[in-house]
């Protein structure tokens, strides 16, 4: 197969392109940038394109199939040249469906959590000896890419995305995936600049659970009201399995889970890590692996990248990162961090930083979603408002919506490290929150400030 993908350099789309070679395809693509790592992955296997920019010359009669990343426009004058030839053209998601769709698909769908019990799933199986193809948002260890497709694997695990498929077609990425196995983790509305209220956002997932294979499953969090209305009002001839929280304890820092097959030690905590857990659990019964091995297995798993990562600790504090960006996933891990470690002071700090969170009116939905944290800060560069095209946001506006007159909010990143730095940090916990960077600040030397 010869393809070639527009767009090469993305996060997803760089994987794709690695795991088709790796596959034995003949791989080529195009961008106007490439950052790191796709740079330097790409160029490992000599996929990395030998000049930035888009050019209808690299769109020949022979290609058997283009992949469009959302990074590119509709305009693109090669895909403008692909449409002209008759070529077939793909989003990332239809060529996913087209390399699985004779295998058992199992997609993990809802508003967070998606990588976390992803990763999970495919640590266990992983572990366990299953063979599995997948497709995950982020590195995991123990992983090289983020994309597997073989010929053998007979199950693909897929982190099923509610954003958009590409530039020319606007359909959420989960409903192309027809899942035999499903997963809803949880609904809690983000993307406002593609689904601008709630009930849009919920249909989706209305949706998804219409497109499972009939006589398949669908594992939902009962716990959460949207999901358990969305799961139990569908007409589908699928088989519902509900999970919720896992009877566990915290003992010395370290969360148990008791079962009936004894106390299992974890390396991961907070309630929607065990939620999660229990997720993956139903999901790799479904897939022939038994409570037992899974227990067993799932003891080391550390979790996915950025998600709720340990920088560095002491005896008297620890610092940790966390990819959450959205009410609900800041809400969890404030009140995850705050109860291990219940002797300790937290000191929680979240950047601003997607077209929903610097969004004034969706920035009501963070109302009280610090409020477990001593210490709340939150973080916002005016330039990345001008940057979104977005009207520009206040200091007190920010105060307002998340509701909390104590909050800290600041718009420099040098004056932000100052301020950390200058906090006496015994007994006390450091939380970053952000799917950006707090615009370069070196989180690893912050670490060794917080508990040296």
């Amino acid at each position: 197969m010869n393809t070639h993908f527009i767009a090469i350099g993305g996060s997803a789309m760089h994987n794709l392109a690695l795991a088709l070679h790796h596959k034995g395809y003949q791989v080529t693509g195009s961008d106007d940038e490439v950052f790191e790592p796709s740079k330097s992955r790409l160029a490992k296997f000599g996929l990395l394109p030998a000049e930035m920019g888009w050019n209808e010359a690299n769109i020949t009669p022979d290609i058997d199939a283009i992949i469009v990343g959302m990074h590119a426009r509709a305009d693109n004058p090669e895909l403008l040249k692909a449409q002209e030839l008759g070529l077939k053209i793909y989003s990332y998601p239809e060529y996913i469906y087209e390399q699985t769709k004779e295998k058992t698909r199992v997609v993990i769908g809802g508003s967070h959590g998606k990588t976390t019990i992803t990763a999970m799933i495919l640590h266990v199986l992983n572990k366990c000896g299953v063979d599995a193809d997948y497709m995950v948002g982020a590195q995991l260890a123990g992983f090289d890419t983020m994309v597997k497709l073989t010929q053998e694997a007979p199950i693909v695990i897929l982190e099923g995305d509610e954003y958009l498929s590409s530039p020319i077609d606007r359909r959420p990425k989960f409903h192309l995936y027809k899942p035999n196995i499903a997963l809803i983790s949880g609904i809690a509305w983000d993307h406002v600049n593609v689904f601008p209220t709630f009930d849009n956002y919920v249909e989706q997932f209305d949706i998804f659970v219409d497109l499972i294979e009939k006589g398949g499953k669908l594992i939902y969090c009962i716990d959460d009201a949207e999901v358990k209305k969305v799961a139990e009002e569908s007409d589908n001839d699928i088989t519902l399995l509900p999970y919720s929280v896992p009877t566990n304890t915290i003992d010395n820092g370290v969360t148990y889970l008791l079962t009936s097959n004894g106390k299992i030690p974890l390396k991961v905590f907070g309630e929607h890590n065990l939620v999660n857990l229990n997720g993956a659990r139903l999901v790799c019964a479904s897939l022939g692996v038994t409570d037992k091995k899974f227990y067993k297995a799932i003891q080391d798993f550390k979790g996915a990248s950025k998600r709720l990562e340990l920088l560095a600790s002491s005896k008297k504090s620890a610092m940790y990162k966390d990819f959450a960006h959205s009410p609900s996933k800041v809400k969890a891990t404030v009140e995850a961090v705050k109860k291990q470690f219940d002797d300790r002071q937290l000191v929680a700090c979240l950047e601003l930083h997607t077209f929903s969170s610097l969004n004034l009116k969706f920035l009501e939905e963070y109302r009280k979603s610090m409020k477990r944290a001593d210490e709340a800060i939150v973080y916002f560069n005016p330039k990345t408002l001008k940057h979104k095209k977005l009207p520009a946001l206040t200091k007190k506006e920010v105060k307002k919506a998340f509701d909390r007159k104590d909050l800290v909010v600041i718009t420099d990143s040098k004056e932000l490290k100052e301020h950390l730095q200058a906090i006496n940090w015994k007994r006390k916990n450091l939380l970053m929150m952000s799917s950006g960077t707090f615009d370069g600040l070196d989180l690893e030397k912050l670490a060794d400030k917080v508990v040296g």
